[in-house]
């Protein structure tokens, strides 16, 4: 017979899956919509996760692909609208599929992929992640990122600069913002979590002192007029970000706490360490689990727990 803990970790497991799931099958269900942002600057929601894209004469360059069940339809649109011109670059801001939706096609087709390093690693890797219990199997050659790189940089598209800015171990272990200085836009990815509890993927690196970092980085590199793109959610600003430090800080504190008090995952979830946060956020219960895993890896950095 499983124990106790096993039959848990598995329904837990199973209700974070679900709302996984719905949450796709409800993006499934939405057009796509393209927003300027800036001349020749577009962000389009509703591919799986928000695509930014930049047209030049050359072609065009995007952040993030959306997910594989809405690519087709996502470079059906930006053929519609970029004129037919190639995409020339494509930027993945994390490895998970509602980002790199689009790799296969566009590698194929000539398209250099621009990751971290450890987004090509996953992206090439048979692993599983538990809270999700799911298997990811190695991804086609042509998926795989071109132009891999450890930190951040710079490059220039058709006479533009482009500021690609790495922030270790925060949503993964392979997280890019993408900034464009010209029009004072910033695509985050999953980086950012507008309406929602971020997600901070323990399987794959990610963790809350992490993403608290992170936020922290982001608002040094940002004024009140940038132009903030999440992965999910509507264009934002410098409040969101302000808000989202302002959990990551208070969480990262409680669940530090929660370890030198020697609670378990019931009793820390029982103090209701997200309770301001959750009417602007909605349910905590995944955001709880994959905190309070994810930060045992970390406890030195947390203080420890005497």
């Amino acid at each position: 017979m499983p124990g106790r803990r096993t039959v848990l970790a598995s329904i837990t497991g199973a209700i974070c899956a679900a709302a996984l799931s719905r949450l796709a099958r409800a993006d499934a269900s939405r057009a796509l919509v393209a927003t300027e942002l800036a001349p020749g600057l577009d962000a389009i929601g509703g591919a799986g996760a928000n695509v930014v894209a930049l047209r030049s004469s050359d072609g065009l360059l995007l952040v993030d692909g959306g997910s594989p069940q809405r690519s087709g339809e996502l470079l059906d649109l930006l053929n519609e609208h970029g004129g037919a011109r190639p995409i020339r670059i494509l930027f993945n801001t994390s490895w998970r599929d509602e980002h790199t939706g689009s790799n296969e096609k566009l590698g194929a087709n000539g398209t250099k992929i621009a990751a971290h390093v450890n987004t090509k690693l996953w992206l090439g890797g048979d692993f599983d992640v538990d809270w999700e219990q799911r298997h990811y199997a190695p991804r086609p050659a042509a998926a795989l990122p071109s132009m891999t790189f450890y930190t951040s940089g710079t490059l220039d598209f058709d006479g533009r600069r482009i500021e690609y800015r790495y922030l270790p171990r925060a949503h993964t272990d392979g997280d890019v913002a993408v900034f464009f200085p010209d029009a004072n836009v910033l695509a985050a990815g999953s980086l950012v979590a507008v309406g929602s509890y971020p997600v901070v993927d323990y399987a794959t690196g990610g963790w809350i002192g992490g993403l608290e970092a992170a936020t922290r980085a982001l608002l040094d590199g940002t004024d009140r007029a940038t132009k903030i793109v999440p992965a999910l959610g509507p264009i934002s600003g410098r409040a969101e970000l302000e808000a989202q430090l302002a959990l990551c800080t208070a969480v990262r504190e409680r669940v530090a706490d929660a370890f030198r008090h020697g609670l378990s995952f019931t009793e820390f979830v029982a103090t209701k360490p997200t309770q301001e946060f959750d009417a602007a956020r909605g349910n905590p219960a995944q955001f709880l689990k994959l905190v309070h895993k994810g930060a045992w890896a970390h406890l030195r950095e947390l203080g420890g727990v005497i």
